[in-house]
């Protein structure tokens, strides 16, 4: 079987290095492109040697069409702008598409939906399998416990996260809202200040934490008058979510177009 070549948007970045460094870590998989923004300092430079892997033979380029010239899916952790701007070329090229990106507006969510139509997507806010286990925990605990119990989602990432809450934190709620058969949209508390006065039955909280370098921490709190649940997963190392992007990517090698999710990778 022909090497599965995967190219990596954002990949001058933190997750973009570690993805680079998995990719050449998986049998078969080998990296065909290497994409970042316009004017960026390391343009030009080899993406390997960028990912303290050695040279590759790819270069690090800002041309779209170049960058996924020569693959079989390409994988993004970036902004939701240039996520789109990727996702027009994978759709003309009939490429899988893996995002990680988080921030996306109800209209950008629903244009992603639309390009599912095209291609294999496989999008999620957090690709690690720990992340997806607490997600199912989540919907089914909250499905469990009836509105006695407060569900509060708290999260913390390093002080360069630029969205908040988490796309990770955006899941674990909306996990606890399908188990009360809600929707988020109507139940969510995204930020209290000031007076805000007593907390809302049934409302699902949200609290952001930034700071140092945390890959990630989340917690799902159930709080009743009496006693507390609490449901924890702490991220030592982002290699979980490049190794979780790459099995995505390998996953939707032979999938028919549609938006999964990474609970269709990992068929929980």
């Amino acid at each position: 079987m022909s090497p599965y070549r995967i190219a990596i948007a954002g990949a001058a970045g933190r997750m973009g290095q570690m993805l680079i460094r998995t990719v050449q870590q998986t049998e078969n998989c080998e990296l065909a492109g290497a994409l970042d923004a316009p004017g960026h300092a390391l343009l030009g430079k080899d993406a390997g040697e960028i990912a303290g892997v050695g040279g590759l033979g790819v270069a690090l380029t800002d041309n779209r069409d170049a960058a996924l010239a020569n693959c079989d899916a390409v994988i993004e952790f970036s902004l939701p702008e240039p996520t789109l701007e990727t996702l027009e070329v994978s759709k003309a090229k009939g490429l899988r598409h893996i995002i990680g990106t988080t921030g996306f507006t109800a209209e950008q969510e629903q244009h992603i939906q639309d390009a599912g139509k095209t291609i294999p997507i496989v999008k999620a806010g957090n690709m690690s399998l720990g992340v997806n286990l607490l997600v199912q925990l989540t919907r089914r605990v909250a499905e469990l416990l009836d509105e006695d119990f407060d569900i509060e989602v708290l999260e913390m990432h390093h002080k360069h996260k630029v969205d908040a809450p988490s796309g990770t934190a955006l899941m674990l709620g909306a996990a606890a809202a399908d188990g009360r058969n809600v929707q988020l949209a109507d139940v969510w508390d995204r930020g209290r200040d000031g007076i805000t006065g007593e907390r809302k039955k049934g409302s699902i909280g949200f609290a952001a934490l930034r700071g140092g370098a945390v890959v990630g921490e989340h917690t799902v709190l159930f709080t009743s008058e009496d006693e507390r649940i609490e449901l924890v997963h702490k991220a030592a190392d982002r290699s979980i979510f490049a190794k979780g992007a790459v099995k995505a990517a390998l996953w939707a090698r032979d999938k028919k177009p549609g938006l999964y999710s990474m609970a269709d990778v990992l068929v929980l």
